[in-house]
């Protein structure tokens, strides 16, 4: 991960404009990858701040907008023309985070000058804060990347530290759009990995009608370090990482909904 750090020192605050290119963000880094986080080859911009305290949270980091370098949607925009180039075939930008809708100026400001570039957009959402995403921002989103935590509003809340109901309310209205949509599923293992849970979350999915696929993410050891770094508690501590078979158990349970899960 390259971490975007912008010259100059004088800033708005994050969240304040002059126009749409001069929306200030607060931008934790940026990456070029491929693989999870859209078709292609993608640049990857990683916003500050988020309402969640995921326990699985491998960028703990990311998660308070302080900890973040204001940066405008112009300068964001500069970085990725240098890459057009490369993004243009088959690959395009995505943001992420942290989470894109705690900032929703900033992220719509992003997407609409890179749909103005001809690239393929995306937004990597937790839907927590679907609420504020205006229909001019998903319409600027050519594919939305969903995390659904769980489909048990118990073990969603002891997960997040926040409520499921308006990630499913923003499913439906993404739904209701026909926005395509790729949903992902954290498999931790004792507890995301019920097969009555995963089999209710397949059934939810399928019913939507625009979910392309479904991708099985299993939980891993990798930010444990992180948070000894910043001194948070690490809520699994003591919980493995996913094995392939319990990876492969839960896609098997969405191909059987009828999902398509690679």
């Amino acid at each position: 991960m390259t971490t975007l750090t912008m010259p100059g020192s004088s800033r708005a605050a994050p969240g304040t404009a002059a126009g749409p290119g001069t929306v200030t963000g607060s931008v934790h880094s940026w990456d070029i990858s491929t693989g999870q986080d859209g078709p292609g080859l993608r640049f990857v911009l990683f916003t500050s701040g988020c309402p969640l305290a995921c326990a699985y949270c491998h960028n703990p980091d990311t998660q308070m907008m302080r900890n973040g370098t204001p940066t405008t949607a112009d300068e964001v925009l500069t970085r990725i023309h240098r890459y057009r180039s490369l993004l243009g075939g088959s690959g395009g930008v995505t943001i992420s985070g942290g989470e894109p809708l705690l900032q929703p100026e900033f992220t719509e400001a992003v997407l609409k000058g890179a749909k103005a570039m001809g690239l393929h957009t995306a937004l990597d959402t937790s839907g927590a804060l679907g609420d504020r995403a205006s229909d001019e921002l998903l319409e600027a989103a050519d594919l939305v990347l969903l995390d659904i935590k769980s489909i048990n509003p118990v073990l969603y809340r002891d997960l997040t530290r926040g409520p499921l109901m308006p990630t499913l309310r923003f499913s439906e209205r993404l739904a209701a759009l026909d926005k395509r949509v790729w949903v992902r599923f954290v498999l931790v293992p004792g507890w995301t990995d019920a097969p009555e849970h995963v089999e209710r979350l397949a059934r939810h999915i399928a019913a939507l009608g625009n979910v392309e696929r479904v991708d099985v993410l299993g939980y891993h050891t990798l930010g444990r370090e992180k948070y000894a770094e910043l001194g948070l508690e690490d809520r699994l501590a003591r919980v493995p990482a996913a094995t392939r078979e319990q990876v492969d158990a839960a896609r098997a349970i969405f191909a059987a909904a009828g999902l398509n899960a690679p």
